[in-house]
């Protein structure tokens, strides 16, 4: 009949999305899994930046220069890369169950940064286990990252960013610790020892709960190993390579803004006249906040599409990465600016590598993560180590003006990425 809707039509849609057995299987436990994972995660990446949140007092105890404070957190950025190469060329994800894996390095982890509480004087021992650390960290989220994908499928933007949510707020978890009564004098912040041992004890945790608790979903990912002549695609093919430019422009920023930023906060609280405790709690908050901008984001992506939700993600960060100096001068707009930016500076990693999943060659996903990760990591050496002798020529007024070229080149990349036919493998075809 004429203007008759085609009810066989409307049928078939509602089929297509129609839930299978295999994903109403993976609701069965799929919170409790979720949040024992992202719990796990989150209390093991206290380790990351528990030296970097008392530099000032190792500064003060161990003479450190601006070289020496960059390297407590570089060491770690090296170590994860070299981590997550070996992991990858031995295959170790696929060879160990991810769970086990993961309670594993969380447990390594937590010995190597309690050993620096514990016995270490100089800077030079505490290099050493820090890059041990980092790479006991990629054995924790790399197969975190997998064990959320064998939950996911649909919701596999979320389930990443809710991931990398909880990477962020573990991150920012040791510049809470500093306040915690009992772990450091209220009125000096003095102590980085117990500082230290809480970020190992948390680390414990995590590997309790993921060798007890966590377990692995229905969406069981194939055995994708590392193979270096495939490596080489991650920048030959067109999409792939913009898909990682985009990843490269995020990291250029994110982990020197991580570093530096809550320093910033201390010093201009301090200048202020404003108790330093508020200034660490403030550096506590802008880190963690990337943690909702990151389950935000991954709803957003499922939705929109990831080219979509990462573009406006960096614009925001780069519009705060150029201002946020001008504000020094004012500790309330300074943190206001600043949550902002730790808002929108994490809010697309997830789908950045999402993204790289979806365009890949199914048989070497494990490959194109791989590398995406390892020259991420690699590049934040770089703008960490140069913010130091930019603040000491510009002052913290100028300091991060340089981090805007990377949302600048992220957001090219991924405009560029949206016009190709190859962006409608993403999320479902979601641009």
């Amino acid at each position: 009949m004429d203007g008759a809707p085609d009810l066989h039509k409307g049928l078939c849609k509602v089929d297509i999305v129609t839930t299978s057995p295999q994903e109403l299987g993976a609701e069965r436990g799929k919170a409790r899994n979720l949040g024992l994972l992202a719990t796990a995660t989150l209390f093991a990446l206290s380790l990351w930046f528990s030296a970097s949140a008392v530099v000032p007092q190792l500064t003060k105890a161990w003479n450190l220069t601006g070289s020496a404070q960059s390297w407590l957190t570089m060491s770690v950025q090296i170590g994860f890369v070299i981590g997550s190469l070996l992991s990858a060329l031995l295959n170790l994800a696929d060879r160990i169950p991810a769970r086990w894996l993961l309670a594993g390095s969380a447990l390594a982890g937590a010995v190597c940064n309690g050993i620096i509480a514990l016995y270490v004087d100089s800077v030079g021992p505490a290099l050493a286990l820090r890059f041990l650390t980092g790479v006991a960290m990629a054995g924790v989220y790399p197969p975190g990252m997998k064990l959320m994908a064998t939950w996911c499928l649909r919701d596999r933007g979320f389930g990443i960013g809710l991931l990398v949510g909880a990477l962020t707020v573990g991150s920012a978890t040791p510049h809470l610790l500093t306040v915690v009564p009992g772990l450091t004098s209220a009125a000096s912040l003095a102590a980085w020892r117990p500082v230290l041992l809480a970020a190992s004890g948390l680390a414990l945790i995590a590997a309790l709960v993921a060798a007890s608790f966590v377990r692995q979903g229905p969406y069981l990912a194939g055995g994708a190993t590392f193979d270096w002549r495939f490596a080489a695609r991650a920048l030959a093919d067109r999409p792939l390579r913009l898909a990682n430019f985009g990843y490269l422009g995020h990291m250029w920023e994110l982990y020197a803004m991580w570093t530096w930023v809550p320093l910033m906060l201390l010093a201009s609280y301090q200048r202020a006249g404003i108790d330093p405790a508020y200034a660490r709690v403030a550096g506590f908050a802008v880190v963690a906040i990337g943690g909702l901008g990151s389950v935000v984001a991954g709803r957003l992506a499922d939705r929109w599409g990831r080219t979509r939700t990462t573009s406006l993600s960096l614009i925001v960060s780069g519009g705060c990465a150029a201002v946020v100096g001008l504000f020094f001068s004012s500790p309330l707009v300074l943190t206001g600016v600043a949550l902002l930016w730790g808002f929108a500076v994490v809010a697309d990693s997830a789908q950045f590598s999402a993204a790289v999943s979806e365009l890949s060659d199914p048989r070497y996903v494990g490959t194109a993560l791989t590398m995406q990760t390892s020259l991420g990591f690699l590049l934040t050496l770089l703008t960490i180590r140069l913010i130091p002798p930019l603040q000491s020529w510009l002052g913290w007024e100028g300091a991060f003006v340089i981090l805007l070229f990377g949302p600048l080149f992220g957001l090219w990349s991924m405009l560029t990425l949206r016009r190709l036919p190859a962006a409608t493998r993403m999320a479902f075809g979601r641009r």
